[in-house]
Order: structure tokens, then C-alpha cells, then sequence
């Protein structure tokens, strides 16, 4: 609508994705913050470029650290946006080496997910990340502190490293958690951005024009 009003295209995607974020969040009753506009779309695409800058759920704490930093992020930008994981679910083929071979893990929790994702089949199967995955909240800090992470990078910021003590503050402030996880949102839509002439404005989000 505010192209048609426009004249031309002026609405970018990445904005779009940017704002849904956010209030794809709001909707789940989690906290509200200021999207930044003006970012412009990519007219180019690499998956191999994405894997290789996005964190893997096998990351032990040291390595996760190291892939937030190289993004211009630090520790509590990694632990507030981990958070994210209060919603949604995940694939037994994401969470399989957790539950078969961590020693950081509820043994009840283990056993509970098993049932639905076995040592060799059933990649596909789904799990929530956490007992409310379709509410934003702190639940998936309360499992943290009772080992019940659902992935291994997960339970690898409750482990008795530097982030312990994040984990308690959100686990037990609800407001710390909204207030950092808006502010670390930001961040981390702000990096590298196109802006002014660099890319394009897609007319359509799934090609380039």
C-alpha cells in the first residue's frame, strides 16, 4: 500500500522482516522496541554465506562467544537473544546429540525426548524448545537452570561459565530479559545494513528484480 501510494517501490524487505520480528513477538505477549527503517535488500543470495556467520546448535559456550563478537556482539546480546528459543520448536535431528550424549542434561528431560526422537530415525520429528513455545516468556530460562536445555548451545550458556549469571538475572527478572532482548534486537538489525544506493528495494521478497 505505501508503494502504491509512493509511486514506486520504498519498502524494503529486510524492513518488513524486521518489523514482523517484532511484532511477531508483541503478539506472543513478549516486549515491544523501536525498529529502525531505511535498510535496503541484498541482490544477491548465499546460504553457504549464511551457514557459515550463523551459530550452530552444536556450539559449545567458547565458540559461541567468539560468533557473537565477530558480529559486534557480546555476551548479553548472546544470552538475551538466545531467549528467543521461549518460542517455537525443533527438529530431532537438531536436538538428537543432546539428549544421546550431553552429561549436562535432566536425565527425566532426556528420557521425555527420546520418546519422540530415537538414536537413528525420525529427523523430522518436532519438540518445543520449551513447555510454552508459543508464549513469550522466561520458561526457557527456568529449563536452563534445571538442565533442560533443548540444544546443546542452549544449555552451554548454564554451564559454570560467564553467562551463569545472565541466565539467573533472566530467569528471575522477567523485565531484565524484555528490557535487554529489545536492545540486543537492535543490535543486531543494524548489522552491516544496505542503505542509501547499495542494493535495491525488492518487488517481490524471493527474487531480485
Amino acid at each position: 500500500e505505501v508503494d502504491r501510494v509512493c509511486g514506486r517501490p520504498v519498502v524494503s524487505c529486510a524492513d518488513i522482516l524486521a518489523v514482523v520480528a517484532r511484532d511477531s513477538v508483541v503478539v506472543l505477549g513478549g516486549p515491544t522496541w523501536k525498529v529502525r527503517l531505511g535498510r535496503r535488500d541484498s541482490t544477491t543470495t548465499s546460504r553457504a554465506l549464511a551457514d557459515s556467520v550463523l551459530p550452530s546448535a552444536s556450539m559449545d559456550l567458547p565458540a559461541l562467544i567468539s560468533n557473537f563478537n565477530n558480529q559486534g556482539l557480546n555476551k548479553r546480546d548472546l544470552v538475551a537473544l538466545s531467549g528467543g528459543h521461549t518460542i517455537g520448536l525443533s527438529q530431532c535431528v537438531i536436538f538428537r546429540n543432546m539428549i544421546y550424549n550431553a552429561t549436562n542434561i535432566d536425565p527425566v528431560f532426556a528420557k521425555e525426548r527420546r520418546a519422540t526422537c530415537s538414536r537413528t530415525g525420525g529427523n523430522t520429528n518436532l519438540a518445543p524448545f520449551d513447555p510454552t513455545p508459543t508464549r513469550f516468556d522466561t520458561a526457557y530460562f527456568k529449563n536452563l537452570v534445571k538442565e533442560r536445555g533443548p540444544l546443546t548451545s542452549d544449555q552451554a550458556l548454564f554451564n559454570g561459565g560467564p553467562t551463569d549469571k545472565l541466565v539467573e538475572t533472566y530467569n528471575k527478572n522477567p523485565n531484565a530479559f524484555w528490557v535487554d532482548f529489545g536492545k540486543s534486537m537492535i543490535k543486531m538489525g543494524n548489522i552491516k545494513p544496505f542503505t542509501r544506493n547499495q542494493g535495491q528495494i525488492r518487488v517481490k521478497c524471493r527474487n531480485v528484480n
